[in-house]
């Protein structure tokens, strides 16, 4: 294997999963693609993933271990379980140039093409997080310690869809990044409740020069946050009215995907490609709150009261 795209997933997304893969083959049947376990309950999706060529990642055990230190370095200040640092194995595995991309996404083309960019780039991203400035991130800290310089923060980005090389750093200079990381929390904003995506950024904007944001391009590029209000809907794809250019993934980061939930047709669309749609979704809206339920019964009693 030389190029490829790395998931993250286990059995409890697994419709999320059917729904990106079936997007990503629609557009591109020949990309490899090796699924990381979220953790150990990982064999249902692998068997669902399966027929669309994806492979598991053949060495669990190193990604195991890494995770365990990266858990160690940081303790649970930052982290209340290893497994949200998996696609830090990425780093290390067999593809050469690879695309990673979380499975609440759905793709509206050959996705991986984008890779070419690399031939000039170490890391790519493809989105508009530094237009909200170093929320979710950092914190002013970085700055007032001249951990970064503005310039730097003007190269944040969503962890959900990058794309990188093999071998621009060690297990070594990982673990020392980390713990670097790990005797500053004060430099991460995790106000709303981001997990890898802080401490992300931070590996990439210190280890990495070369990077480049796609939505930079002299052309620009569509959003992708399932968020935005201004996409509208062309064929089975989406169109940003910003910009009046089709968007190349759509990410639901932070966004439950059930029915009701913004761009769920879209979703939905891609999610039974090729099948019925059933009249009952596979991903349903959960049951009301302990409280929610309480209250809907206070509700109905105090009609039942009324003459």
């Amino acid at each position: 294997m030389t190029d490829g795209i790395y998931i993250v997933a286990n059995d409890k997304v697994i419709e999320q999963t059917i729904a990106f893969l079936k997007s990503l083959r629609h557009y591109d049947q020949e990309t490899p693609i090796i699924l990381i376990p979220f953790d150990a309950n990982y064999e249902r999706v692998l068997e669902v993933a399966q027929p669309f060529g994806v492979e598991r990642f053949e060495d669990l055990q190193f990604v195991d271990e890494l995770c365990l230190k990266l858990h160690e370095i940081f303790g649970r200040s930052f982290f209340n379980t290893p497994n949200k640092q998996r696609k830090q194995a990425c780093w290390f595995g067999p593809f050469e140039n690879f695309l990673y991309i979380d499975v609440d996404i759905v793709v509206f083309e050959k996705i991986f093409d984008n890779l070419s960019y690399l031939d000039n780039h170490d890391f790519l991203c493809c989105d508009y997080q530094y237009t909200n400035g170093i929320s979710n991130v950092f914190t002013p800290k970085v700055l007032e310690d001249g951990v970064f310089t503005e310039a730097d923060l003007q190269d944040v980005f969503n962890s959900g869809w990058w794309a990188s090389k093999k071998g621009l750093f060690s297990l070594e200079d990982l673990y020392e990044t980390f713990a670097d990381c790990a005797k500053h929390p004060d430099y991460f904003d995790f106000s709303q409740k981001t997990t890898d995506q802080p401490i992300f950024n931070y590996l990439v904007l210190k280890r990495i020069q070369r990077r480049f944001n796609l939505v930079r391009r002299p052309e620009k590029a569509a959003g992708s946050w399932a968020r935005s209000p201004h996409f509208y809907r062309e064929g089975d794809r989406l169109i940003d009215s910003k910009t009046g250019q089709p968007l190349q993934y759509l990410h639901w980061a932070g966004v439950r995907i059930e029915p009701g939930c913004p761009y769920w047709d879209i979703w939905e669309h891609y999610r039974y490609l090729g099948e019925e749609v059933p009249e009952r979704p596979a991903i349903a809206p959960p049951p009301p709150s302990i409280p929610r339920q309480w209250l809907d019964r206070l509700k109905q009693f105090s009609r039942r009261l009324r003459p």
